[in-house]
């Protein structure tokens, strides 16, 4: 595994999307419900950000169409999306948030 820097754990607050690139990759952070997850920004849709979205029950749901995808899983709750966006494995380390690209769940 391959684990990258994101971010410091302290730039993410409860339920709110952070958005950041590695190498080309764009990903949104979230902390919701005592864990941090890692999904790909690109809503499987529309190709409109996921981070500019709500999160509730451990979905982010996209500000276009309304689509919500798993946190957990990526997959799309309902319509219009049918596609499941990429999530990747987290770890928090000295007080920062590594993602691993190379490793979808």
């Amino acid at each position: 595994m391959a684990y990258e820097r994101a971010c410091a754990e302290a730039e993410l607050t409860e339920d709110t999307p952070l958005r950041v690139v590695l190498g080309d990759v764009p990903v949104t952070l979230v902390r919701t419900e005592g864990e941090v997850y890692a999904i790909n920004d690109v809503c499987s849709h529309a190709n409109v950000s996921l981070s500019e979205g709500e999160v509730e029950d451990c979905a982010i749901e996209c500000w276009l169409h309304g689509s919500r995808f798993d946190l957990r899983t990526g997959r799309p709750s309902g319509p219009p999306a049918t596609q499941p966006v990429p999530v990747y494995p987290v770890k928090i380390e000295a007080d920062a948030v590594y993602v691993d690209l190379n490793q979808e769940s």
